[in-house]
């Protein structure tokens, strides 16, 4: 039960926090990207959207920031067990993380803020594109650690203990260099679909027409792209799984004995842990092993082989991830993904023929976009975590293991229960200020300055 509740904790404070966190880092370069034109082009407009922009970054990393700082407590708490006898490897790049790459994000946000009124354009610039890079360095030592639990790499076993005697090899981890590049790919679909929404509401309410085109046209050069390569790079993350993780490769397409080729089910019925016979509804042939192996005839190793196999090499146990949650997890996000594309590619037509603007139908379908890439990050790391189950680190612990001895069934109930209402409410209320910014009109433009005068301190 201890488990359970421990489970169910982390994984509600992680998939939260992460609803912050894409927005942070998509906003930051797209926002960016504008003062970058504003500094070149020196158009008034270009200042308004960098500023108009900047506020709804500002209002998601203050919050963002507070759903993030719990989880590091959770790992002395409630995974005590877990920390001890990894920390000293765990922990190296989530220190990297705290001292580095957040001071970093932080510091730069602060003086860009406070510095429109007080430094040079071009120094003013370098401020917000270090706030990016800090934001993306965050989300690397965050993967480097992250990917050590799904593939351990780079260390030795001294007594009983795994100790870290390579920390490169973190950072060349096959399982980093790719999960991490679709973090930051999924990040950057989610701010250009969150311009992208607002822009198109702004069109839609009457808002000015010649300004929130720009937004809309850049938030789809850069979603349409974005979303391809992320398919790219999460198609080879799969094929790098397969290899260090194969039963979450196979328990995604709920494939219970070994295949060669292997087809892809886009639905079915049945399936499960306590179903092995599903019910597929259209599958295609060959796309399993595709995917899997990156070969047209490709084998998948079922989980009934496996779990054979892990029983020989670990002991008795059950082996097997939640096939539910791994099978629909990743149709969840091939299938929005999917959707994503198309939408993008409408768009970036009307946009070149000159109909961005007045298309209605296309500005209603861009202002609910928006949800599709938070239901994709969530289900992919639900697949990610799920998928690694029974361990909490791959190989070497189980989850049952790493829970701190001493805690109460009681204690998790009453701390899940309080993280649930103190991020419920931190959710609404980012949720609301970023509604309420994100409608209001953009601020007059600045009268016309020379190219070394620092532009007005903004006004909330």
């Amino acid at each position: 039960m201890q488990e359970t509740l421990a489970r169910w904790q982390f994984a509600f404070t992680s998939v939260n926090h992460f609803f912050f966190v894409p927005v942070t880092i998509g906003l930051a370069v797209l926002t960016a990207m504008l003062q970058t034109s504003w500094y070149r082009r020196r158009t008034p407009e270009y200042l308004r959207l960098t500023r108009f922009f900047g506020t709804l970054l500002v209002i998601n990393v203050a919050i963002g920031v507070v759903t993030g700082l719990v989880q590091e407590f959770e790992f002395g708490m409630n995974w005590s067990a877990y920390s001890r006898l990894v920390g000293n490897i765990f922990g190296a790049p989530l220190a990297m993380e705290g001292l580095a790459a957040f001071f970093l994000e932080s510091t730069f946000l602060g003086l860009w803020l406070f510095g429109w009124d007080r430094l040079s354009r071009r120094v003013h610039l370098a401020t917000i594109w270090l706030v990016a890079l800090g934001s993306v360095l965050s989300a690397a030592f965050i993967m480097a650690a992250n990917s050590w639990m799904q593939h351990p790499v780079g260390y030795v076993m001294v007594n009983g203990k795994p100790q870290l005697n390579d920390i490169w090899a973190l950072f060349t981890n096959p399982v980093f260099v790719w999960g991490y590049t679709k973090v930051v790919l999924a990040a950057i679909v989610t701010g250009a679909a969150v311009m992208l929404a607002v822009s198109a509401w702004q069109l839609r309410r009457g808002g000015d027409r010649a300004v929130f085109t720009i937004p809309a046209r850049l938030s789809l050069a850069v979603l349409v792209p974005a979303i391809l390569l992320t398919m790219l790079v999460g198609d080879e993350l799969g094929v790098v799984e397969a290899t260090y993780q194969p039963m979450k490769i196979a328990a995604a397409e709920a494939q219970w004995t070994t295949c060669q080729p292997c087809s892809f089910s886009l639905f079915q019925i049945g399936g499960g842990n306590n179903d092995q016979t599903p019910t597929e509804i259209i599958a295609i042939p060959h796309l399993l092993s595709l995917l899997a192996t990156n070969h047209w005839n490709g084998k998948v190793i079922g989980l009934n082989p496996l779990q054979q196999q892990y029983t020989k090499q670990f002991g008795p146990g059950y082996y097997v991830p939640d096939v539910f949650i791994q099978y629909w997890g990743m149709r969840v996000m091939a299938y929005l993904a999917l959707i994503v594309t198309l939408v993008g590619l409408w768009g970036l037509i009307l946009a070149r023929r000159k109909k961005l603007a007045t298309s209605r139908l296309f500005l209603w379908s861009a202002t609910w976009l928006v949800v599709l890439p938070f239901l994709m990050n969530t289900a992919g790391w639900l697949l990610t975590e799920s998928g690694r189950q029974p361990w909490i680190v791959q190989g070497i612990m189980l989850t049952k293991n790493g829970l701190s001895p001493s805690v109460s069934t009681t204690y998790l109930v009453i701390s899940l229960t309080v993280f649930v209402l103190l991020y419920g409410t931190l959710g609404t209320v980012d949720l609301l200020l970023m509604l309420r910014y994100s409608r209001k009109q953009l601020e007059p433009p600045a009268a016309e300055q020379d190219a070394d005068t620092p532009v007005p301190a903004m006004q909330y």
